[in-house]
């Protein structure tokens, strides 16, 4: 417990549904043309190409907590109605951070200058659907664990900007998460970067 644990490299498949989900396509609605799915294909291998998962995370217990505070070690607090409603069975919670690098950035940027936005959207779909998932990795990750331990992860996670959730607690989990190894960085309006670079917390709580 409160040992960071990183992960250099994430190796997960495009979440292909979930991108399509953000490109705007419903499942048994909308219909997709022959030469459109062979662009959407081909512009989110050229996604997975630019990607390089990374992430950390951190379990903490929670020290004390009410309907609206979380306590954690050395001080730390998240204050959040919202987040104190998700935590209320949770002894522990799970920090984590992500990123898609600076890469996939980089191309989604050059494509929107040379006004190829039909795969600049693509790109940034495809991105945002990995670094989403590769936080759904890293709870299947440490939920083998908790399962020895007779606990599980709460069935939804939060993130900073959220409900109540101020964007500020970013820099807590920044600091926390040592993202800075990664080469992402925090803004003065705690908006992390490269852009497809995210933060969570979920609770852990005891089963039965």
């Amino acid at each position: 417990m409160n040992r960071l644990i990183t992960f250099e490299r994430i190796t997960i498949e495009p979440p292909l549904e979930a991108i399509y989900r953000r490109l705007g396509f419903r499942k048994g609605l909308t219909k997709i043309k022959p030469d459109e799915t062979r662009a959407l294909g081909e512009g989110i291998e050229k996604a997975r190409s630019l990607i390089t998962l990374k992430g950390a995370a951190r379990r903490l217990p929670i020290l004390s907590k009410d309907s609206r505070l979380i306590r954690l070690p050395d001080s730390h607090c998240l204050e959040s109605t919202h987040l104190a409603k998700l935590l209320a069975g949770s002894q522990e919670v799970l920090l984590m951070g992500a990123t898609a690098g600076a890469a996939v950035i980089e191309a989604i940027r050059r494509d929107t200058a040379d006004d190829n936005l039909a795969q600049a959207v693509v790109l940034d779909a495809a991105a945002s659907g990995m670094v989403d998932a590769a936080l759904d990795w890293m709870e299947a990750f440490f939920a083998q664990d908790l399962r020895r331990e007779s606990r599980r992860l709460t069935k939804s996670r939060f993130s900073c900007g959220y409900g109540d959730l101020a964007l500020e607690n970013q820099k807590l989990f920044y600091d926390l998460l040592d993202l800075g190894r990664f080469g992402v960085e925090l803004t003065e309006r705690y908006i992390l970067a490269p852009e497809k670079s995210v933060t969570a917390v979920a609770g852990i709580e005891t089963t039965g």
